[in-house]
């Protein structure tokens, strides 16, 4: 549990930030490569400034291929990279979750998930949990076991996986001397907080979502990533794993998604305002969920060009 907790929060994401070095290769070289890697891509061009924005999950399976080879070539010839929200988590963040590990880990007083579950969605957890040996997940924080069952019955994070395009922008812009810098940055002091004082029912409706996700099966991490690597973006969003992880901590969480927006609005009008080409990397489920940044360029009347993000309607 403890080793768990600390991935956790240390995985929001990693600083780090390389050296200037802008590239100057045409841009439809650029966007042509990168499509080729498989990933969803999208342009937006306002005057002599373009911002290409690449989608991007996690948990691709080892067996589902792309071609990550195309889309370093595409961040070489970028003249700047954005990398996703980083989380500054700093020793004493670390020293508090440990410290708090009871708080973070267990339900408070000796409750349990039937405490805060109604009947109906407590006996689907129920049958989900059969095959424990022990009934200790009872005890078990609602967040914490909401992400068991998306990684152990809905197939996320299980096995051998391929590097997501967000590792892959990370580590090349790295490599290459790239200018580079993240959309924006969350204090581990907000993040160990935000997750310490929330209460187990902020963490209800993440539960309820992963185990509508961890009754899809193990199969549903695999059509995700096979929805994303065919460019479906609206599949991948309102995939069972994707519904449930917009519905947890951190992305859910009341003080880091505005910050999240935030950050994000001000790096695409700094990028849009620069002549450039800006190539960033977002989740699916950012860039395309309904209001998203997707939505919000096209909004100001930019033309975006790319795969269609938009909510599958009923009965297609």
């Amino acid at each position: 549990m403890r080793a768990v907790l600390i991935a956790l929060a240390i995985s929001i994401l990693s600083p780090w930030q390389a050296a200037a070095q802008p590239l100057g290769d045409e841009l439809d070289d650029i966007v042509v490569v990168a499509q080729a890697s498989g990933a969803p891509i999208w342009t937006i061009r306002d005057g002599d400034s373009t911002l290409v924005l690449v989608g991007s999950i996690s948990g691709i399976p080892r067996d589902v291929t792309w071609h990550p080879e195309a889309l370093e070539r595409a961040v070489r010839a970028a003249d700047r990279v954005l990398t996703p929200l980083q989380g500054q988590i700093g020793i004493a963040d670390v020293l508090r979750i440990i410290w708090r590990l009871r708080t973070i880990g267990q339900l408070p007083g000796g409750t349990t998930t039937a405490d805060y579950l109604a009947p109906d969605w407590q006996a689907r957890l129920e049958r989900l949990m059969a095959v424990e040996r022990s009934n200790d997940w009872r005890r078990q924080s609602l967040l914490l076991l909401a992400f068991d069952l998306i990684e152990e019955r809905a197939g996320f994070d299980q096995g051998p996986q391929s590097r997501s395009a967000a590792e892959v922008v990370r580590r090349t812009a790295r490599e290459a001397d790239l200018e580079t810098r993240p959309v924006g940055v969350v204090g581990g002091s907000t993040l160990v907080a935000s997750l310490i004082d929330a209460p187990p029912q902020a963490h209800l409706a993440c539960l309820q979502a992963a185990i509508v996700a961890a009754e899809a099966g193990p199969e549903t991490a695999r059509q995700r990533a096979l929805a994303w690597r065919s460019r479906n973006v609206a599949a991948v969003a309102v995939s069972p794993i994707d519904l449930a992880m917009s519905q947890c901590w951190p992305w859910a969480d009341a003080d880091i998604a505005p910050q999240l927006q935030h950050h994000w609005a001000e790096a695409i009008d700094t990028a849009l305002g620069e002549p450039q080409v800006t190539l960033a990397v977002a989740g699916v489920r950012l860039l395309a969920v309904e209001g998203g940044i997707l939505d919000q360029l096209q909004a100001r009347g930019l033309d975006v060009e790319g795969p269609d993000w938009h909510p599958i309607a009923a009965g297609d």
